[in-house]
């Protein structure tokens, strides 16, 4: 069944087989290896990331274990992201930068009460994990919590 996504590799190791999806906020493309070219602020929605099954027990240890985030080792061009129309060449006309703030806090907001639900039995493991590492991701940008 096609989700709106595509399936990209592993964004550590390039493996096809990919086992995880997380999703992580635009603003953390800054965080991720090659990151630099991107213009972070056009991206619409969430940045999606996928890892195998052997990189993905790696990450859960680094996020849930020692509070560290992966994502200076995760390749960017291995991300599933679409960056908004450049309607600004098209029409000759300049549009506001887009403000990814309400996206961040809805993202910020769903990961503390994922991560104060921690102890439920409801909830999993990789969304433990996707909420530890938005906050992880954000809190290392100096976005507030």
């Amino acid at each position: 069944m096609y989700t709106g996504r595509t399936q990209q590799p592993c964004c550590l190791c390039d493996d096809p087989d990919t086992a995880h999806r997380v999703a992580v906020p635009p603003r953390a493309i800054q965080l991720m290896e090659n990151g630099d070219p991107i213009a972070w602020r056009d991206v619409v929605g969430a940045v999606t990331l996928e890892f195998c099954e052997s990189d993905w027990a790696v990450v859960r240890d680094l996020v849930l274990e020692t509070g560290m985030s992966p994502l200076s080792r995760c390749n960017v061009a291995r991300a599933d992201f679409d960056l908004r129309e450049d309607f600004e060449a098209l029409l000759n006309d300049t549009r506001g930068e887009p403000d990814q703030t309400e996206l961040e806090e809805r993202m910020l907001s769903e990961a503390a009460d994922t991560v104060t639900a921690a102890d439920d039995p409801m909830t999993e493991e990789r969304d433990l994990v996707e909420a530890r590492l938005v906050q992880l991701a954000l809190s290392e940008l100096g976005v507030r919590e």
